[in-house]
């Protein structure tokens, strides 16, 4: 791909806890969704290089949902990792501590079919989301 799109957010909390709260399953059916209306049912993540990650998120009404698979590349334990999905695009997740806050930065590559706003617009509402989430728990 010739760009990445980055959506950012500051999470008030220590990167440790950052990291725990994206990467594990039990916190990542909690938050992995962009709209109150959805859900992320279940997760699985085999977090090594070669490892699956899998979530399924659909719409709570039944209407519509899909299944999120990516392969890690390359992970850093609590500072980054990279992931493929299916199709062969790529995404790179950064976790960066300053002063008890902890910057999430996420790149992806972006797909043809929908509009880049519209891509940018909902992988920044998850990313909102996990704030949410992370800082009220």
């Amino acid at each position: 791909m010739s760009h990445k799109i980055t959506v950012s957010a500051t999470i008030n909390a220590e990167a440790k806890k950052v990291w725990n709260y994206y990467t594990h399953p039990e916190h990542i059916t909690q938050w992995n969704f962009a709209d109150p209306s959805w859900q992320c049912p279940s997760a699985s993540n085999d977090m090594k290089v070669g490892g699956k990650y899998a979530a399924r998120m659909e719409a709570k009404d039944g209407s519509f949902g899909f299944d999120f698979e990516a392969v890690y590349n390359e992970i850093n334990d609590g500072e980054n990792f990279t992931y493929t999905m299916p199709d062969g695009r790529q995404v790179r997740v950064d976790f960066k501590e300053n002063n008890g806050y902890t910057n999430v930065d996420v790149a992806f590559d972006p797909e043809s079919e929908n509009p880049e706003d519209m891509q940018r617009g909902g992988w920044q509402a998850i990313l909102d989301n996990f704030k949410k989430y992370a800082e009220a728990n």
